[in-house]
């Protein structure tokens, strides 16, 4: 009798694993089914018998048939748009070949990838748009981002180097790297846009002050050194001067709490989506306050790092009263996704400050035709070479335009991420 107990015991306990396991099964199919299917080295799936979709930019321009691994016919488009697409081998893991192949496979939970029609993935790209920025970067390593802080849709997404996927030879070093979205840089000055926001946040005499500069000022009896020797300045000028004297002081002002919280607020030390595609998190170091290092992540330096992506939320969020809409590589249905980032207030007077840096600094001149607010930032990294940064918006009805150059080891932020920026911008207003 207990022979016969211990083996129904034996047989249910079995089901009761077999029925768990079916569970398992089941869930992970639901949730994971079409990676299951979707993998990169999966050349059946892109059979004529099977098909796949067509991914277009915002002007109906074919970048990528999944039905037989095509790309654009175009060479120059190929090499323009490689790292938002990716290829369908998966070399680059940031792609949209990769993170939004849902929608091309037609997958579904019955049929699996059994297509009746051709599914279209129409991006917010402009392909165009897309060839001029990466003309503008000149064969240099670094990403450029546009995007319509009215809506959310990225208009431009380029990083470089690259690789033709129809012929992946000759691969440059950091080719598979997307340094828009999957990468981070010591991002230097433009880094003073978030301690700006603290400052305005949490000092209630900040704009009262005055900071004196001599090209150097000691934090701790260490020197915290300048570029030039602007004298006494109020916030604003100390701004458009990108005083590091200044900023070092203010720092301490803000204190340690402080600069941690907004770079946390703000989104610097975030990882983020951009329609499901997954991007990197900066860095921002805790330091004590009345500590050296503490005026030095103010100014951008020390540990910070920053993905550019990041950078592009904040002067979105700046040029639209605080309120970011989230960018986005689909457009949306109805309205867009939005974030309250910045204080309505605070975000007017960031605005007013980036325009006056250009008016007072950097020369209307450099941007003909163009109503422009902007940050530089020349970054140290460290073994004498300097990343460009210049990140800003056009306060322009028609024209709703945030974007962030930034070229690794590229030199000054003015003289080559602004010049880079220029170009695609006059472009972008153009088309």
């Amino acid at each position: 009798m207990k022979k016969v107990q211990n083996r129904a015991a034996s047989v249910m306990l079995i089901a009761i694993l077999c029925i768990a396991g079916l569970f398992v099964y089941i869930s992970r199919y639901v949730t994971d089914g079409s990676d299951w299917v979707g993998f990169a080295s999966n050349l059946g799936l892109y059979a004529e018998s099977t098909g796949g979709g067509r991914v277009y930019d915002r002007n109906g321009v074919l970048l990528a048939d999944a039905k037989g691994r095509d790309y654009s016919d175009d060479y120059t488009t190929r090499l323009a748009n490689y790292h938002l697409l990716g290829d369908y081998e998966g070399r680059t893991g940031s792609g949209v070949l990769t993170w939004l192949g849902d929608d091309l496979l037609g997958f579904d939970l019955i049929n699996g990838s059994y297509q009746l029609s051709t599914p279209v993935l129409q991006l917010t790209i402009d392909s165009e748009l897309n060839k001029a920025a990466y003309a503008a970067l000149a064969g240099r390593a670094g990403s450029v981002q546009i995007m319509n802080y009215k809506t959310g849709e990225m208009l431009c997404q380029v990083s470089a180097p690259v690789i033709d996927p129809d012929n992946p030879a000759n691969v440059p070093d950091g080719a598979y790297i997307n340094r828009a979205i999957a990468a981070t840089f010591t991002p230097g000055s433009v880094y003073k846009i978030i301690t700006m926001v603290a400052a305005l946040n949490e000092v209630d005499d900040i704009y009262t002050r005055h900071f004196t500069c001599t090209g150097s000022v000691n934090i701790q009896g260490i020197p915290v050194n300048c570029t030039g020797k602007h004298g006494t300045q109020d916030i604003k000028n100390a701004f458009a001067n990108s005083c590091n004297c200044a900023f070092a002081e203010i720092a301490q002002l803000v204190g340690s709490e402080n600069m941690t919280k907004y770079s946390k607020k703000l989104g610097l030390t975030k990882s983020h989506t951009l329609s499901g595609i997954p991007t990197w998190a900066g860095n921002y170091e805790t330091f004590p306050d009345g500590s050296v290092e503490l005026s030095w992540s103010a100014i951008g330096q020390a540990t910070n790092l920053t993905c550019p992506y990041s950078m592009l939320r904040v002067v979105s969020a700046i040029a639209n009263e605080g309120t970011l809409c989230e960018p986005t590589l689909i457009p949306y249905d109805k309205k867009p996704k939005t974030t309250n980032l910045i204080d309505g207030d605070i975000a007017w007077e960031m605005k007013e400050f980036m325009k006056y840096n250009v008016e007072l600094t950097y020369g209307k001149g450099s941007f003909p035709g163009l109503n422009i607010g902007a940050k530089t930032g020349t970054a140290e990294v460290g073994d004498g070479t300097d990343h460009a940064w210049f990140v800003g918006f056009l306060d322009d009805e028609e024209h709703p335009y945030a974007f962030v150059v930034q070229v690794e080891r590229g030199g000054g932020g003015l003289s080559v991420a602004g010049s880079i920026a220029n170009k695609v911008l006059q472009e972008a207003v153009k088309r």
